[in-house]
């Protein structure tokens, strides 16, 4: 059965409830969304080409990836065939990170309530970044 709005906001609610009582602090949604394409879209991904992908302005990009960067959720990396584009890459912490969120939402979905990021268990903890 579809979702309706309703139900998938009290979903994102209450995945997002469990999400803010950690103590690891919180990632922005635009950090959010950064994190999740270039972990889940095709790269390779650039700042330029994450700000036309979300429609976001360059330095706001910058900002977020740089805090992605310092948790080490993802990292920089000079482009081997042009040495003047600097390459987005997911990194096993940014993939762990994302896997144990995804527990939150399947746990909000079976109305579960989790007490932080770390109560969830991670789909495969042999991550390949």
């Amino acid at each position: 059965m579809a979702m309706n709005e309703r139900a998938a906001l009290n979903l994102w609610r209450r995945a997002l409830a469990s999400y803010v009582r950690t103590s690891d602090g919180d990632l922005t949604a635009r950090q959010q969304a950064i994190l999740m394409t270039v972990a889940l879209s095709a790269g390779p991904h650039t700042v330029r080409g994450l700000a036309t992908d979300l429609d976001l302005a360059k330095p706001a990009v910058t900002r977020a990836v740089d805090a992605l960067e310092k948790l080490g959720f993802v990292r920089r990396r000079r482009d081997e065939h042009d040495l003047r584009s600097v390459i987005i890459e997911r990194t096993v912490e940014g993939m762990t990170w994302l896997r144990e969120f995804a527990e939150l939402i399947i746990a909000a979905e079976a109305g579960e309530e989790r007490k932080s990021i770390a109560d969830a268990k991670p789909l495969d903890k042999n991550v390949a970044a």
